[in-house]
């Protein structure tokens, strides 16, 4: 029996998105930046574990919330992937950046799709 499982493409993104972050990461820890790679893995991998969350959240105003928290860390995550872009002697984080407007666009359109689904005030 073949079973049809319905592709979630923020899941899938973010999921992406998080093992980019790791291995950025891991990269920056090898170049002792410490600090730095912490916060980023933190707020990176945490966009994907709030939409992870989501997808178990018990009403609609439960999900859309889940889902602000994940767009807050996506900003934070953003903050940190500018300041290593423009810092010195760090790697280039325009690939992962690309990546992250892509979620932070999704994570967007589907809170404003839930909001009006469910007249949120």
């Amino acid at each position: 029996m073949i079973r049809l499982v319905k592709r979630n493409e923020i899941l899938e993104l973010s999921f992406e998105f998080a093992l980019n972050i790791i291995e950025y990461t891991e990269t920056l820890e090898g170049q002792r930046k410490y600090i730095i790679a912490r916060q980023l893995l933190k707020s990176g991998t945490s966009i994907g574990a709030n939409i992870k969350e989501a997808q178990n959240a018990e009403s609609n105003v439960d999900f859309i919330h889940k889902l602000k928290i994940a767009a807050k860390e996506a900003e934070e995550t953003e903050y940190w992937l500018m300041l290593c872009n423009q810092s010195k002697n760090y790697p280039s984080t325009e690939k992962i950046i690309t990546q992250l407007i892509s979620i932070k666009k999704l994570l967007t359109s589907i809170i404003s799709t839930m909001k009006n689904k469910i007249n949120y005030k």
